[in-house]
């Protein structure tokens, strides 16, 4: 009799150690536990440890770290009618785990499909040429749609990032003439104005030699002395104008 009274209160000891371990739960500081007594919403414990009633209450475990979700590359044509393919970031963390459990069935995956579906659609109503150059400010007109569409879950949507884009062969090859074309049409606008300005201080040092007649012959001389510095066989004399017409004065009183 003794030896039946030792072994059941060694079961009701088993039992209740058991009991007890399940009754026990410890969630990390960035996790939260959501407890449902009899299907009721209870609240959300942690971090740290607390208890529950086991067979009477059912909890589930939440992360609030920042979530960092890949979205898939989405096949979007443009408001210009350009065929693209475009992948994107977004960064999410659950703010109310509570309504993250009980608003939303699988929190991770709705906020996946809203972020889809939020690409397709702001990609659709912009240009190539915005989605290109602007894409700062389609990052946060995405991250304000997605975010507002999934705070009722108690999902804040910090940032979305458009990583990609993807262009058509052929418009890759357009795009590439039409930088060409722009380099080289920058490039004679700047040729044309070196030359523009070249052309005025040339006219200017002109007009301030013909001030001096002295610096005329000064700067034929130095003329003369950078051709001949590397002993060149031929050697060019320039005839000043004034010389000219000097010679044609005096060739003008021979006849008379």
């Amino acid at each position: 009799m003794d030896e039946v009274c030792i072994g059941l209160l060694t079961m009701l000891i088993f039992f209740i150690l058991i009991f007890l371990a399940s009754a026990i739960k410890v969630v990390r500081e960035y996790e939260r536990g959501v407890i449902f007594r009899l299907g009721r919403l209870k609240g959300a414990k942690g971090p740290g440890i607390f208890f529950i009633i086991p067979i009477f209450d059912v909890w589930r475990r939440i992360d609030l770290r920042t979530v960092v979700h890949d979205v898939p590359a989405q096949e979007v044509i443009t408001r210009d009618n350009v065929p693209v393919r475009v992948n994107a970031v977004v960064y999410y963390r659950v703010m109310d785990p509570e309504a993250a459990v009980v608003e939303v069935e699988h929190f991770q995956v709705a906020t996946s499909q809203m972020a889809q579906t939020s690409l397709r659609s702001v990609v659709g109503q912009a240009e190539l040429d915005e989605l290109l150059s602007e894409r700062e400010k389609l990052n946060k007109k995405l991250q304000k749609i997605i975010d507002d569409a999934t705070d009722p879950w108690g999902i804040k949507v910090s940032a979305v990032e458009i990583k990609d884009v993807g262009l058509p062969p052929d418009m890759q090859r357009a795009m590439a003439h039409q930088a060409e074309a722009e380099r080289d049409r920058r490039a004679r606008i700047i040729r044309a104005e070196g030359e523009m300005q070249a052309s005025q201080k040339l006219q200017e040092a002109a007009a301030e030699m013909n001030k001096s007649p002295g610096s005329l012959y000064l700067r034929t001389l130095e003329t003369l002395s950078e051709a001949t510095a590397e002993k060149a066989s031929t050697v060019i004399l320039p005839i000043p104008i004034e010389l000219l017409r000097v010679l044609q004065r005096f060739g003008g009183d021979e006849e008379k």
